[in-house]
């Protein structure tokens, strides 16, 4: 094959574990399956029960549906690898996967932050919370999270599939990513490096520095609480949404964060992300499911009807 003119890609994320490849089809099919029931059972929950028609709901639906589209971007193609061990993907598709991935997974993070920004106003300022955060206001603020996730992989995108591939076409992940990608150029990688950098920079740290900065606040507006009860109330109203920030940083520092020539560690990082990847959307529903009462006994009466 002509590398000056490629044309798919090779994804061996998975190539070098054919003993296992059944058995982590099933537990990947499984985990999926989940996800999408669960999630999917959120949205319909939160569409059918009035009570939930509020902002902090309408912001937990587009979690859901945000942890249904992420992993859907890479696990069929990761379910079709490892039942036909077929690891080709067209440049055309690494591409589209890559741009839906990283529009996703940026959206994901913006959202957080303004879910963070919302029970801010909902615990500081419980007196005027349904004056800041207007039904409108929240449309406009997740319209905000969306155009800026799809925008801000736009960019990554178009400066990633500009380089000129011509090293090799294997992608050593399951998924097509921009470190992994960018690793195969044979041209200067030293613009999209400084776009990721930059502009994943200030778009992350900014969502990152919202979120951290709205539960200062929280935690320290909780902690002047005299009474207990009025401290476990505070922070029930948080408790599912902080569980998912510190799942969803959790996991991904630990996926970014570390990066070795090692091929034990570089397995064991492909597992990571794989675990960051599909575990990460299918425990978010369950987190909010058993740790919010009125989504219970929305749950409750979907399953029963």
């Amino acid at each position: 094959m002509d590398l000056y003119n490629l044309t798919q890609f090779i994804l061996i994320g998975l190539s070098d574990l054919p003993e296992v490849r059944y058995p982590l089809f099933l537990a990947f099919l499984i985990i999926y399956l989940i996800t999408l029931v669960g999630n999917g059972a959120i949205l319909l929950a939160i569409t059918i029960e009035q009570k939930l028609h509020t902002p902090m709901y309408f912001l937990l639906a587009n979690l859901s549906l945000l942890d249904i589209f992420c992993p859907s971007a890479t696990v069929p193609k990761m379910l079709q690898n490892l039942l036909t061990e077929d690891h080709s993907i067209s440049f055309v598709g690494c591409a589209l996967q890559l741009y839906f991935l990283v529009a996703l997974v940026g959206t994901e993070v913006f959202l957080l932050a303004v879910m963070a920004y919302d029970r801010y106003v909902a615990i500081c300022f419980p007196l005027r919370y349904t004056v800041i955060i207007t039904n409108t206001r929240c449309a406009q603020l997740v319209s905000g999270t969306w155009a800026a996730g799809f925008l801000n992989s736009v960019i990554h995108t178009i400066s990633t599939f500009s380089l000129s591939f011509c090293k090799s076409n294997r992608v050593n992940q399951y998924y097509c990513d921009i470190p992994q990608i960018v690793a195969l150029s044979c041209s200067s990688t030293y613009m999209a490096e400084i776009l990721a950098l930059v502009i994943g920079g200030i778009f992350g740290t900014s969502a990152f520095l919202t979120t951290l900065i709205s539960y200062i606040y929280i935690i320290s507006t909780i902690l002047k609480i005299r009474s207990a009860e009025g401290k476990r109330k505070a922070f029930s109203t948080c408790a599912s949404h902080l569980l998912v920030v510190c799942l969803f940083y959790g996991t991904a520092i630990f996926t970014y964060m570390r990066r070795s020539s090692s091929q034990d560690v570089l397995g064991r990082d492909r597992l990571i992300s794989m675990l960051y990847g599909v575990i990460t959307p299918m425990l978010n529903p369950i987190i909010y499911s058993l740790r919010n009462t009125e989504v219970k006994v929305a749950l409750r009466r979907l399953l029963c009807c």
